[in-house]
């Protein structure tokens, strides 16, 4: 055999090579594409189901959120009115402290701050703790005396209040001041 007979048997083989591959390819991408569809189906299933959780999650989380701002909502607008009452009620105890000689007129003035103390505590108001030692959390101090326990309350100038788990308005008081530990130092 000469070298040009090699050579075209070779190609020969070559392309009978090639079109044995290109067949069995086609075969083999026919199975790929017989079991594909199925596979892709449940692929895009499985994507559709993880995209429906998320979008079902996002949604409780706006409802949840909005829910939460509604009621901040009704508590912040019912903060602005109970602070405002304050006022009305701190008069009407400074009025009850006083002796009145006309007993209808203090029992009246006493069922009104009754009435007004139970509408506020519907609403989440209640009294701070002034008895014990101070708290800069809760306290105001307008001034100091000296005493024999330091930071203890002495006086309630203006009680304060919660809203809730907030402090509305901190009690002023009078504090406690000990200097005989600053001598012996």
């Amino acid at each position: 055999m000469t070298d040009r007979s090699r050579k075209k048997e070779s190609q020969a083989a070559e392309e009978q090579q090639k079109a044995a591959d290109t067949v069995d390819g086609q075969e083999a991408s026919e199975q790929v594409e017989e079991t594909s569809p199925l596979q892709e189906a449940e692929r895009k299933a499985s994507e559709y189901l993880d995209m429906a959780k998320r979008i079902q999650a996002d949604f409780d989380n706006y409802r949840k959120r909005v829910q939460k701002d509604n009621e901040d909502f009704r508590r912040f607008a019912n903060e602005s009115m109970v602070s405002e009452l304050l006022c009305i009620l701190d008069d009407i105890e400074r009025a009850l402290a006083l002796e009145c000689a006309d007993k209808e007129f203090y029992g009246g003035l006493k069922g009104i701050h009754i009435n007004l103390m139970k509408m506020l505590e519907a609403k989440g108001l209640r009294p701070i703790n002034t008895e014990g030692k101070f708290d800069p959390n809760l306290h105001e101090a307008l001034c100091t005396c000296e005493g024999e326990d330091n930071g203890k309350i002495m006086e309630v100038y203006q009680k304060g209040y919660y809203l809730g788990p907030r402090v509305l308005r901190h009690a002023k008081v009078l504090v406690s001041k000990n200097n005989n530990n600053k001598e012996g130092e």
